[in-house]
């Protein structure tokens, strides 16, 4: 039994809460028929997820604001300071060279850093008519 719409996902939502409140011994019937359940919840919910990558700025910066660094700490990834503020406002793309410092340095998915961005966005016109 697959779960393919809206009123499906909530019934089987409603089995698995009754099954919960019964709190079946493990290996008994019952309790199979959770694990199954919350499987097959978990599975229309990830196929139903439309939840993207992140902007690669926006991700280098999280990990600055985890981490509590500041742009001067991002040197050693992206190069001087100037070039790490170029990078961090959207004013030049970040290069192979970075996207793997970074990456390597602080952990930041390499399909994260990969993605374009800026250049086809409306904060970039300046340089297209420059």
């Amino acid at each position: 039994m697959l779960i393919h719409n809206e009123e499906e996902y909530r019934a089987a939502l409603e089995e698995l809460d009754r099954l919960l409140l019964q709190d079946p011994e493990p290996g008994s019937p019952e309790d199979e028929r959770i694990q199954l359940l919350v499987l097959l919840i978990e599975h229309y919910e990830s196929a139903r997820s439309t939840v993207g990558l992140p902007n690669p700025i926006e991700a280098i910066k999280f990990r600055m604001e985890q981490q509590g660094l500041r742009p001067v700490d991002l040197t050693p990834y992206i190069g001087s300071r100037g070039r790490v503020s170029e990078i961090l406002s959207g004013k030049r793309a970040l290069t192979l060279p970075m996207i793997r410092r970074l990456h390597k340095g602080l952990g930041i998915p390499a399909e994260v850093l990969l993605q374009e961005y800026g250049q086809d966005q409306e904060e970039a016109p300046e340089e297209a008519t420059a």
